[in-house]
């Protein structure tokens, strides 16, 4: 868990404590470097950066991939030691394991009614404890069926299943600092160097002031009556005690101050204030509100996300005013960042013409940053056009295949996934709800290897990316157009290798100053070992 400096101005981000700059830059030993980079001669068509130079030991690591096709286990153990990047799309309450989530429910003295809905003791008539499942097998495997994708019978709704789990454990989740705790070990056990996971803050405290300020169509009105005697800075002061018990809470449960640390108290992490985007108008507007405001105050706190079916009736009614409710709010807090949930849709789950502008009006109007799913860009209006934006721009789209396959059924080249990337939009893999939907991020990448036949440098540079476009301060690794220019350092590091060599003291004192470059430079040496591990040294 991360710390942070609070000051008059937008918060100073810390390294995750206990892990200083000579840990990040001395993780793997220095080799000798290896032969000049080449060109590739073949590069495929949507391809993140074609014909980008490639060096020896990717060209070995390629081989070495290309020869564990017909060995499952092997080529398993590739994808789970594969360096993958950040997590960017992750809601914490669907990423924590069921069973972490059961023995949670066992803790709180928490019932299970007929429903297999966790509901508060005491355990009345046609409940059982939650802690029976530790005994019970098949009490246990009910309950891990309720909770989620596990056994999914092909005849029922995905989509409704999947949005059903979360009322049913929703009562298992109070424990924001120990489902933490779940989830950055199993980042770090991935392989993966950073998360951005989605909570709701201080969410009684905004309900009770948007109900007490009541909705105004003049936005800038509302706003003005939210903020007006301090109010809206009290729910901000709530969101930041609830962090600062789930950052106590999360070290003592990954033994952060021992002297034996769980791996995720080395993983820097940033929360993404959640907007139920089905509540009342009121309701939105005070939680996007209170989340930008939040994110300029509290450096633990980095961006705002719409949340909930994007299909549900009220998503669908007040959708553009979303929309702008965003863009005006945006004006009064511009340091906040901005990813949503956009195109969460296809044929037949909703009117035809709402298929036509949700992405284009979360990149155009609400001025996105980010885009959640994004599965209808084909049904959009003029949606080439809208992908030469976004690249233009760099709108990156967080991509859950399994996610986009378990609740709308899009799967392989239903996906828009090689649209986004013939049009040269960002992309990055991500796993939304990895507990529900019982995978990890290293499935997501062995699907896109085995779906998309992405080679070996594509992998590479989709986990670059996910740490291009996170929402961490400071400035990147690479210079500007990183994927167009196949990813060639800043020139404070041009002559620096990671993972082969310390950097020369003006690219260590840059890696200092800049969350974002530093955590960069130890994907980067990770890739570096993780080559000579699989391509073999030269």
């Amino acid at each position: 868990m991360i710390s942070s400096i609070r000051t008059a101005g937008r918060p100073t981000p810390l390294l995750p404590a206990g892990l200083g700059l000579l840990a990040l830059l001395t993780l793997l030993p220095a080799v000798p470097a290896s032969a000049a980079p080449v060109q590739d001669p073949s590069p495929r068509p949507g391809a993140t950066a074609p014909g980008r130079l490639t060096t020896p030991a990717e060209r070995r690591t390629a081989v070495r991939l290309d020869a564990l096709r017909d060995d499952p286990a092997r080529l398993k153990a590739f994808f789970a030691e594969l360096p993958k990047g950040g997590d960017l799309h992750n809601h914490l309450s669907g990423a924590v394991t069921t069973e972490y989530l059961i023995q949670l429910a066992g803790e709180r003295d928490l019932c299970i009614d007929a429903t297999d809905t966790a509901v508060r003791p005491p355990c009345g008539p046609g409940t059982r404890p939650a802690a029976d499942a530790r005994t019970d097998a098949e009490f246990r495997q009910r309950i891990v069926r309720a909770w989620s994708m596990q056994d999914f019978p092909a005849d029922q709704s995905g989509h409704d299943h999947f949005f059903d789990t979360f009322g049913k454990f929703g009562e298992a989740t109070r424990d924001r600092g120990k489902m933490l705790a779940d989830v950055a070990n199993t980042v770090v056990e991935q392989n993966q160097f950073y998360l951005e996971t989605l909570v709701t803050p201080a969410s009684d405290a905004a309900k009770k002031l948007a109900d007490s300020v009541g909705y105004d169509a003049d936005l800038a009105a509302f706003h003005r009556k939210l903020v007006a005697g301090g109010k809206l800075d009290g729910a901000v002061a709530e969101a930041v005690r609830e962090a600062d018990a789930a950052d106590a809470q999360f070290r003592e449960t990954a033994h952060c101050d021992s002297d034996r640390p769980d791996p995720g108290c080395r993983l820097p992490v940033r929360w993404i204030s959640q907007v139920s985007r089905g509540s009342s108008n009121e309701r939105v507007f005070t939680q996007m509100a209170l989340g930008m405001r939040l994110a300029e105050r509290d450096a633990r706190f980095v961006a705002v996300n719409l949340v909930q079916p994007e299909d549900g009736e009220s998503a669908l009614r007040n959708y553009r005013l979303q929309m702008r409710m965003l863009q005006y709010l945006r004006t009064q807090y511009p340091d906040a960042r901005l990813t949503l949930h956009a195109g969460e849709l296809t044929p037949g789950l909703v009117k035809p013409e709402d298929l036509t502008f949700h992405i284009r009006e979360a990149v155009l109007v609400a001025g996105a940053e980010r885009i959640g799913h994004g599965v209808d860009l084909v049904h959009e209006d003029d949606w080439q056009q809208l992908a030469r934006t976004m690249a233009r721009r760099g709108v990156a789209v967080e991509v859950p295949f399994s996610s986009n396959k378990q609740i709308l059924g899009v799967a392989g080249n239903d996906h828009p996934f090689n649209a986004y990337r013939r049009h040269g939009v960002p992309v990055v893999l991500a796993t939304d709800d990895p507990g529900v939907s019982r995978i990890d991020i290293s499935h997501e990448y062995q699907y896109a290897r085995a779906t998309y036949g992405l080679s070996y440098t594509e992998l590479k540079d989709l986990a670059r990316a996910s740490l291009t476009y996170a929402f961490l301060d400071g400035g990147s690794l690479w210079a500007t157009g990183a994927e167009r220019s196949g990813y060639r350092p800043v020139r404070v590091c041009a002559g620096s290798r990671p993972g082969i060599a310390p950097p020369v003291p003006a690219c260590a004192r840059y890696l200092a100053d800049n969350a974002k470059a530093a955590t960069e430079w130890r994907q980067e040496a990770a890739f570096a070992g993780f080559e000579r591990r699989q391509g073999g040294t030269r």
